[in-house]
């Protein structure tokens, strides 16, 4: 025969210490859902890029000035379209147009591709010549972080920014702008070292802050860099991305 019903049976208190540890569980499964720090920019990084267009400002600071000292760049960008620069040297500023690998550079003469600018056209020192063949490995944001990822041994939260030394590689290739000219070793650096700073709000980034240091040796002549280079994020989903059509005509 079923036993009678007692009321006071029908739910027994969790004890104290499975209590706890019932706690304990929920928050580790949940710290584990959100993933390691990298992981965690990587994803706001990967929806910056999903975002329909956004603007940025990039600023950078050489201690003790240096040989070339560089004015902000103001960006803009769409998705799947163009990214338009504003590239701030002394009192000129470099107004370019990027779509895909192909660059279409402003100059006295009006918009030229990258293709009229480098192939035999003007001497070395050229300044949109240089300009056109910088930009053809040149990163958005969205790009660039990611791209930071892979440059950095391990990221921690500190504070309110996420944080990590740069690997030596990583640092090296930062110094020299990733370019190897003719497809040689590059210039050789020594002392190669950096860091990163990066920070989120509402799960994209907002700003981050490269800073590097060592010793490049261009034909046996040594330059100190310590160079810090910020980029801000701004205008998510507000920006309008105008570009000249001579400028779209050299980029068809």
């Amino acid at each position: 025969m079923p036993g009678k019903f007692n009321p006071e049976a029908r739910i027994k208190p969790m004890k104290p210490k499975l209590l706890w540890s019932a706690l304990a569980l929920v928050a580790a499964s949940a710290l584990a859902a959100d993933g390691s720090p990298k992981e965690t920019v990587k994803s706001a990084a990967k929806k910056l890029a999903e975002q329909a267009n956004y603007s940025w400002r990039t600023t950078v600071e050489s201690a003790g000035g240096g040989r070339f000292r560089m004015g902000p760049t103001e960006g803009k960008t769409e998705k799947g379209g163009f990214t338009c620069l504003a590239m701030n040297r002394g009192e000129n500023t470099i107004e370019a147009v990027l779509k895909g690998d192909k660059v279409a550079v402003k100059t006295d003469e009006g918009w030229q591709s990258a293709a009229d600018l480098t192939g035999g056209g003007g001497g070395p020192g050229n300044p949109a010549r240089f300009v056109a063949r910088m930009l053809q490995n040149y990163k958005t944001p969205a790009a660039e972080l990611e791209d930071l990822l892979g440059k950095v041994g391990e990221l921690k939260l500190s504070g309110d920014a996420y944080t990590g030394e740069l690997t030596e590689d990583g640092a090296k290739s930062l110094l020299t702008f990733g370019r190897r000219p003719g497809g040689g070793e590059g210039p050789a650096v020594s002392g190669a070292k950096g860091s990163v700073q990066i920070w989120l709000k509402d799960g994209l980034p907002v700003k981050y802050a490269v800073h590097v240091l060592g010793t490049v040796s261009f034909n046996n002549n040594d330059m100190s860099v310590d160079r810090t280079t910020t980029t801000e994020i701004k205008d998510v989903g507000q920006t309008k991305v105008e570009v000249p059509a001579e400028a779209k005509q050299k980029l068809s």
